[in-house]
């Protein structure tokens, strides 16, 4: 899309620039979030990260049993890292586990373009226009599909850890599927040439259906998911790689997108049906639930787990809540002893002791 120069073009750059608002106060919070404990662990500051692991899980409490069984855990994967040669990009592709990671980063990343939101949110002037809907009530629309995109993800964050990944990924992409069959068959029934109210509000209603399941699965977890199928030593390569294929797959939407409307018209949304539900298929197929794991547990789930997934009984070597049972019973046998080995960066009454929890 050019501008032409035919009009003001305030009426562009004023809503361009008010974008910039929530960018910078989103920009300046991020100076209030915490540094990643996992972060500073690796980056020799123990200390700190002890207490901003105290600080996210047990209201500051050093003390806390869950928070100093979870920093061993902590601990001892960053020894084992540091153990290991340094990682390179190579290192995604050098073995199974990693290499069915990396696709299914990949997969996740493409897949969310694929349920054709960029489609719909580039192009709703032209699509919309396919069955009559004018384009100042389409940009209008554009503006309550905003407001549920913002509700979506709400709904994401309030679900995600009692529901899983998984499912909200397997049935999210089928239902945008089917809001894809409907839409396809009111514009092949009803074309723009065809005045058609009902038809009209049909479209919107289906569209909003799919933006709201959209904001709820693949969107928000198309960048969740990636950030926690890696180790610390490869998270950031990880994410970045995925990152690249997000960006390619949207730069190949973004330029067929138009070309196709206009040449097949309907026949564009069977790309998306397909792709939607493919998708579904693929992750009920491949991708592992990862609820209630820790990221310390990912290299024992993709190193030991089934690659198909439907029928694993893997479950995590690393035992959490009977660590910090050990921890709380070794600390109630310490007490009044004044007994410490970590932390000497503390005050003695907040120091803690590292706990053996090896069997």
């Amino acid at each position: 899309m050019t501008w032409d120069a035919s009009h003001d073009s305030r009426s562009w750059r004023i809503p361009l620039a008010i974008q910039i608002i929530p960018a910078l106060f989103l920009g300046g919070l991020v100076y209030l979030f915490p540094e990643s404990p996992r972060w500073l662990c690796d980056h020799d500051q123990p200390d700190q990260g002890l207490k901003n692991l105290a600080h996210l899980h047990s209201h500051d409490d050093v003390q806390d049993p869950y928070v100093i069984a979870e920093f061993n855990l902590i601990q001892a994967q960053i020894a084992e890292e540091h153990s290991q040669k340094t990682k390179t990009y190579l290192d995604l592709f050098k073995d199974w586990p990693n290499l069915r990671r990396t696709i299914l980063m990949m997969m996740i990343q493409a897949s969310c373009q694929m349920t054709g939101v960029s489609a719909i949110q580039y192009f709703s002037p032209q699509i919309f226009a396919q069955i009559g809907i004018p384009t100042d009530t389409t940009l209008l629309l554009q503006a309550v599909n905003a407001i549920i995109a913002f509700l979506g993800t709400a709904v994401c964050i309030a679900i995600i850890d009692n529901v899983g990944r998984r499912p909200l990924e397997i049935y999210g992409a089928i239902i945008m599927s089917g809001t894809f069959i409907v839409n396809a068959i009111l514009i092949a029934v009803f074309p723009a040439t065809v005045s058609n109210t009902g038809a009209h509000w049909g479209f919107i209603v289906m569209t909003w259906i799919f933006n709201f399941v959209f904001f709820i699965t693949s969107g928000p977890l198309s960048w969740a998911i990636p950030a926690e199928l890696f180790g610390t030593a490869m998270r950031t390569k990880g994410v970045s790689f995925g990152a690249m294929t997000s960006f390619a797959f949207n730069t190949m939407i973004g330029q067929v997108t138009p070309i196709a409307i206009s040449s097949i018209g309907w026949k564009f949304y069977i790309i998306f049906i397909v792709c939607n539900l493919t998708s579904a298929l693929f992750f009920w197929a491949f991708l592992p639930e990862t609820k209630g794991l820790n990221l310390e547990d990912m290299d024992d789930l993709f190193y030991n787990s089934p690659t198909f997934v439907p029928g694993s009984h893997w479950k995590p070597s690393s035992h959490l809540d009977s660590d910090a049972n050990k921890v709380k019973e070794q600390e109630e046998s310490d007490v009044g002893t004044g007994k410490m080995t970590y932390g000497s960066g503390m005050p003695t009454d907040q120091r803690v002791e590292r706990v053996d929890l090896k069997d």
